[in-house]
C-alpha cells in the first residue's frame, strides 16, 4: 500500500526539515537548488541527472555552489528510496511516466515545466501518450501524494490577474499579456524555434506547431476559470504574424526580410459564446517587425494586466534584477528569467507538500510567498 505524503508543514518547521530532490541541474534547476539550499525549512537530499556525464557529479558543483557532498544519479529507484517529501521538477517538458512513477511512491512534486492543470499534456497526447492528465491525477491518489506546477512565470502573473480582480464587479474582460519587445537575444533558445522565426509566414501547419509548443498557456486559461468560477464553453489559440523590414541576424539564425521577426499568441477562454479570459504572448524584434501597430503593445516590457470591470483595472508587473542594470550581460539576463521561474515553485514547497491528494492548482494553495527568510 503507498504511502501517505501528506505533511504537516507546521510539525516540519519545528521538527524537522522538508526533505526535497531536485530533478536536473540546468538553468532553472541552478536557481531552484540555490533556493532550496538557502531555505531553512528544506534539505536538499538527492538529485536526478538526465545525462549520463552528470551521473555521480557533486549537485552543488553541478549549480555552481560550493560541494554539497550529494552525488547526482539517473537511478530513480535510488532517489525513491530516500523517502524525499518532495521532488522539484525543472525540465522544460514533463516526462510523464517519470513523474506516475514519483506521485505512485507518494512523492509530492513542484515543478517548473510545461505544467499548470494538464490541458496542455491532453492536447499534446500524440507526444505524451494517451490520458496524461488522468494517468497523473491517478497516480497522485495512489500515493497520496500531490502535484502543482507554475506553469513556467505566466502561471503566477494569472493567478496575480485573478486576484486582482477582487477589487471590481461586472468583469467583461480579463486580459494578461506578456511582452517582449525585444526578442531577438533570445532566439538561440531551443523552445522559441517552433514559433517561426525566420521562416515564411505561410510557412505549412505552423500555427498548429505554435499552439503545440504553447498549449501550457491553455492551462493558465482553465485555471484563471476555475479560480475565478467560471464555465468555459472552449479554450481557443490563434497567431498573429509581422514580417521583418530588413535582413538581420540573431542567435537563432538569420532573419530574411519578409519572413516572420514578431508574434502574437493569444490564447481565450470562452464564456458565454465570446471572448472572457486572455493571455496573450507579444514577443517581437523591436523596430524590424513591420505591422504590429495595430497589435496594441504595451509600452512597458514585463507582464501587464487589464481587466475590463467597475472599476477598469491596469497593472504592470516588472521583475527588476538586481545590480548594476547598464552591465548586465545577456547570461545575467537569462539568469533573472530563470530565478522568477524557479522561485514561485520553491516557495511553493510547504504548501504543496500539505495539500491534498491529486493535482493542485493556485486555487487549492494558501497564498504562499518567499519564505525561510
Amino acid at each position: 500500500m503507498a504511502r501517505s505524503c501528506s505533511v504537516d508543514v507546521s510539525r516540519l518547521e519545528n521538527e524537522m526539515s522538508i526533505k526535497v530532490i531536485q530533478w536536473t541541474s540546468g538553468g532553472v534547476a541552478r536557481q531552484a537548488v540555490r533556493a532550496i539550499v538557502s531555505d531553512t525549512r528544506m534539505e536538499l537530499v538527492g538529485m536526478y541527472a538526465y545525462s549520463k556525464e552528470k551521473v555521480g557529479q557533486d549537485a552543488g558543483e553541478l549549480c555552481g555552489l560550493d560541494p554539497l557532498d550529494l552525488a547526482a544519479t539517473d537511478e530513480i529507484e535510488e532517489l525513491i528510496a530516500l523517502r524525499p517529501d518532495v521532488v522539484s521538477y525543472c525540465p522544460l517538458y514533463p516526462d510523464v511516466d517519470h513523474l506516475v512513477r514519483l506521485l505512485e511512491a507518494g512523492i509530492n512534486v513542484v515543478t517548473t515545466c510545461n505544467f499548470l492543470t494538464g490541458w496542455g499534456l491532453d492536447y499534446n497526447s500524440d507526444r505524451f501518450g494517451p490520458n496524461p492528465r488522468q494517468r497523473l491525477q491517478d497516480a497522485a491518489l495512489r500515493g497520496g501524494a500531490s502535484m502543482f506546477g507554475t506553469g513556467i512565470n505566466p502561471g503566477h502573473v494569472n493567478y496575480q490577474a485573478c486576484v486582482m480582480s477582487a477589487l471590481c464587479v461586472n468583469v467583461q474582460h480579463l486580459l494578461v499579456s506578456e511582452v517582449v519587445h525585444e526578442i531577438t537575444p533570445f532566439l538561440g533558445d531551443p523552445n522559441i524555434a517552433e514559433f517561426g522565426y525566420g521562416q515564411p509566414l505561410d510557412t505549412p501547419g505552423l500555427g498548429e506547431r505554435q499552439k503545440k509548443e504553447s498549449a501550457v498557456f491553455g492551462d493558465a486559461i482553465e485555471m484563471m476559470a476555475s479560480v475565478l468560477g467560471l464555465q468555459l464553453d472552449e479554450i481557443r489559440c490563434s497567431t498573429d504574424l509581422a514580417p521583418a523590414n530588413q535582413d538581420f541576424d540573431t542567435p537563432g539564425g538569420p532573419i530574411a526580410k519578409g519572413t516572420i521577426a514578431g508574434v502574437r499568441l493569444r490564447w481565450e477562454g470562452i464564456v458565454g459564446g465570446r471572448p472572457m479570459l486572455e493571455n496573450r504572448q507579444i514577443w517581437v524584434t523591436g523596430d524590424k517587425a513591420d505591422g504590429i501597430e495595430g497589435w496594441g503593445i504595451p509600452q512597458s516590457h514585463g507582464y501587464v494586466v487589464d481587466i475590463q470591470g467597475d472599476p477598469i483595472i491596469h497593472n504592470t508587473m516588472i521583475p527588476i534584477p538586481t545590480g548594476d542594470l547598464s552591465r548586465m550581460t545577456m547570461e545575467q539576463s537569462q539568469i533573472h528569467g530563470m530565478k522568477i521561474t524557479a522561485f514561485p515553485a520553491v516557495n511553493a514547497i510547504p504548501a504543496v507538500c500539505a495539500a491534498e491528494p491529486g493535482i493542485r492548482t493556485y486555487k487549492d494553495l494558501p497564498t504562499t510567498g518567499a519564505g525561510g527568510l
